[in-house]
């Protein structure tokens, strides 16, 4: 089978490279965020209840049920990417990514089909929870390898940058739909329009990655292992996939906060009107879209162990403390003030972390172990803020309870980048002690640029 080829040196091919990579993401967050915006619609639409906190939980848990697939995701597809090659893998994941946004898109509500609507939704959800498995770790390891020495931060951060641009447009969709239609039509019916919008850009998304180049670090190899070889590997290294979702927690918890669950918190919480919560969250995707490459770039230079402790380490002395401040009187301009303080947390680590997560991972499994990590990281933590959030401020009756949610996954941050880097910028031999590096490098550890 014929490969297309990225031109090393050829600046004007890696850009179209980012670009055509990081396109399927659009596609993913563009409907995670509006099923986390439309969470008390969709709710109605399809988990009726006489209590709003008991739809909500039902609706966040389908959301989190969803994202359980992804280790899974991670495991088949990574094997599938690690084996068969980075460019038809990411075709095959954005395939099935798509099939579960229609199949959201036009599912009939439960007053028309009754039982049989929850378990359609649920059944998309859990399709784009298993290629959502491996979309993330898929583009990261595909732009990791095409990255110019001394730059690979730089690089894997426009995998959550990108990420941010679908947040943009779906909050821009939203205010522009809650402005001009009324507020019970966006109820009824109105919250589809924008899931709608997100099927008819699929073509153009899929016609990007069509067009894909192979990259030559995995062209190079001189060996693509058979899927029990990776499953294999995986499994020895347990230890560094572990220390990735400790490390990719803090990024996904304040990602979901600060996008998915942040509208419904000014909504249902804070008593904010939709066009303020939106507009909240629109501006929050612009800052992570900048925070995200500067981060990256700043830990190519300052090595990536000072970066990802000093966020972490701010994140668990401010998070509670930054809420319980905007619970105490909520106005828009505050809540915009706690937002922008976690989107620079999120972007600056997400920046340095989708780096540090490369290069930690076995090379000749990087896909499927980088994915497993960040999968487990999003499917038992990042998704599960939303659902965990509601429950929180339910039992507790504190308002700004999530905080300490964001707190715990900052702690478990601080104990990974200290186990992996220790004593120095560059991954520990903790990180890779279950699979010395061979004699053929292609079957390595990739350890950390300075």
């Amino acid at each position: 089978m014929s490969q297309r080829l990225i031109q090393p040196g050829s600046a004007k091919s890696r850009v179209n490279a980012i670009l055509r990579a990081t396109s399927g993401n659009f596609l993913e967050q563009f409907d995670f965020f509006l099923f986390g915006f439309y969470a008390s619609a969709i709710g109605r639409a399809f988990f009726p209840s006489e209590s709003e906190t008991a739809s909500l939980l039902n609706t966040f848990g389908v959301f989190w049920l969803g994202a359980l697939m992804r280790p899974v995701g991670a495991i088949v597809l990574g094997a599938y990417i690690d084996q068969i090659g980075r460019r038809q893998g990411l075709i095959i994941t954005l395939s099935i990514m798509a099939i579960g946004t229609v199949i959201i898109a036009f599912c009939p509500s439960y007053a028309t089909i009754g039982i049989a609507a929850p378990i359609i939704v649920l059944a998309g959800r859990l399709l784009q929870g298993f290629s959502a498995g491996v979309e993330v770790g898929g583009v990261s390891v595909y732009l990791a390898e095409i990255a110019t020495p001394g730059n690979r931060g730089f690089y894997t951060s426009f995998q959550s940058s990108s990420q941010q641009v679908a947040i943009f447009v779906a909050a821009s969709v939203g205010y522009l739909l809650n402005e001009s239609v009324p507020a019970e039509t966006v109820a009824s019916w109105g919250w589809r329009i924008p899931f709608f919008l997100g099927c008819l850009i699929i073509p153009l998304i899929f016609l990007l990655r069509r067009t894909l180049e192979e990259t030559p670090e995995f062209l190079a190899m001189k060996k693509h292992p058979k899927a029990r070889e990776i499953f294999a590997s995986a499994l020895a290294s347990w230890r560094v996939v572990v220390l990735g979702m400790m490390m990719a927690i803090l990024s996904t918890t304040t990602f979901y906060f600060v996008t998915v669950y942040t509208p419904t918190f000014g909504k249902t919480v804070l008593k904010l009107s939709a066009q303020d919560a939106l507009l909240v969250t629109l501006l929050v995707a612009m800052t992570n879209f900048f925070w995200n490459p500067i981060g990256g770039a700043v830990s190519d230079r300052i090595g990536r162990k000072p970066v990802l402790l000093a966020i972490a380490g701010l994140a668990l002395m401010t998070a509670y403390p930054a809420l319980n401040w905007l619970v105490s009187a909520p106005t828009f301009g505050k809540m915009l003030a706690v937002a922008m303080m976690f989107s620079f947390y999120f972007g600056t680590y997400s920046g340095t972390m989708l780096g540090a997560l490369v290069e930690i991972v076995p090379a000749h499994v990087r896909t499927t172990c980088f994915s497993l990590a960040f999968a487990l990281a999003a499917a038992l933590f990042g998704t599960f803020t939303p659902l965990a959030s509601t429950w929180l401020i339910e039992r507790t009756n504190d308002k700004a309870s999530p905080g300490y949610w964001l707190m715990f996954s900052a702690a478990l941050g601080i104990i990974a980048a200290l186990t992996t880097y220790r004593g120095t910028a560059k991954p520990s031999r903790t990180a890779d002690r279950s699979h010395p590096e061979p004699k053929d490098n292609t079957l390595g550890v990739q350890t950390a640029s300075p």
